[in-house]
């Protein structure tokens, strides 16, 4: 069997691909995986450290305003789907997957036009503007919100599956990862991200925060500041040495990050929220206010009315505040329990063998 996954930008539509391609490598070790990207988006990092192999095609997203960038994106997408169909011509896939970003558009669109099966998984409650066009031309469209399915037309294409989440994130313990991070045992564990590419507004408030507390010992803390606003950060810092603090540009190891952490602060995204209640880590989140129909804080909400989370507005928040929630729930170990044991109670951990079997049905047709 031969599968093509096409998805990036972003980590969160780059680790739905891998951890899809790791399930179907599981379930059948023969299989050759290619996964297309483009050169600008995080997968020409995290795919080769997953060593499935990469193929670059030029596209790039649409302006909302008509400008030059939109000429240049329209001969991108010309060239895109000439690339995209070599890319498919050339691997001769059964079936080709896209997991979201502009990247899937050329080459899901190519593949369905072939009359290769084709599979689209949505990650949030609503849908990307490449996954409602390309839903008119799949075969299947795999959705993690029930409530998302009101936007694509054709509702027997559609099925229910979550969000597939990495089997390390799964398998990781908890003791061993604390241990291998050198977190000690009687100090809670914070850890605090803004997405792949980082959250000028958390990064501030961090950076802020460090700035008052450098001497912090009542907790270890991981803070991952997004690779292009590192050296930024870095250099606002200065000097400090501190066991207890440590400031990273991305955090590659996140199976044992996320399986030693007390707490995590983040934004809301929807792979990021699945991770979380799939193994039960309470959180405090900042959804980004920037995104379409202002969905995270759509599915941050939906945590915190479950009491698996904490929600603070970006315009809300500042390094008093952060602290203080966080100090709070740090104090307060009962409520912790009980947003850790609430946040478990709503994690699907089945996504990946629901979308292998998808791939199962399409492939017997």
């Amino acid at each position: 069997m031969k599968v093509l996954i096409s998805g990036g930008g972003t980590a969160g539509h780059i680790n739905p691909g891998i951890a899809i391609a790791k399930y179907i490598k599981s379930k059948n070790p023969d299989c050759e995986i290619l996964f297309v990207g483009t050169q600008k988006g995080l997968e020409t990092k995290l795919v080769p450290r997953e060593n499935f192999e990469l193929k670059l095609i030029k596209v790039r997203g649409f302006k909302r305003k008509l400008s030059l960038d939109t000429l240049v994106a329209i001969k991108e997408l010309f060239q895109g789907l000439h690339e995209a169909r070599s890319v498919i011509k050339q691997f001769k896939p059964d079936i080709v997957i896209g997991t979201g970003g502009y990247v899937c558009g050329p080459v899901v669109f190519n593949a369905a036009r072939m009359g290769i099966p084709t599979l689209i998984h949505e990650q949030n409650a609503f849908p990307g503007v490449t996954n409602k066009l390309l839903s008119r031309f799949v075969d299947r469209v795999a959705i993690s919100f029930k409530e998302s399915e009101k936007f694509f037309k054709n509702k027997k294409k559609v099925v229910f599956t979550g969000n597939p989440i990495r089997g390390e994130l799964l398998n990781t313990d908890r003791k061993a990862a604390r241990e291998k991070l050198q977190i000690e045992k009687d100090k809670p564990f914070v850890v605090v991200f803004g997405g792949s590419r980082g959250a000028e507004p958390i990064n501030n408030t961090v950076c802020e925060f460090i700035s008052q507390h450098k001497d912090e010992k009542d907790f270890h803390l991981l803070f991952a500041t997004g690779e292009a606003q590192y050296d930024k950060i870095v250099k606002r810092l200065g000097n400090f040495n501190s066991q207890y603090i440590k400031v990273v540009p991305y955090i590659y190891n996140m199976a044992d990050v996320m399986a030693a952490a007390d707490l995590v602060v983040c934004r809301a995204g929807a792979i990021t929220l699945s991770e979380l209640t799939a193994l039960g880590v309470p959180s405090i989140l900042i959804p980004s206010p920037y995104v379409t129909a202002n969905h995270q804080e759509y599915n941050a909400r939906a945590l915190e009315k479950q009491g698996a989370a904490i929600v603070i507005l970006e315009k809300k928040l500042n390094h008093s505040i952060f602290y203080e929630q966080v100090s709070n729930l740090l104090r307060d170990r009962n409520k912790l329990k009980s947003m850790a044991e609430n946040s478990k109670k709503m994690g699907i951990t089945n996504a990946s063998e629901k979308i292998y079997g998808i791939i199962e049905e399409l492939l017997k047709v």
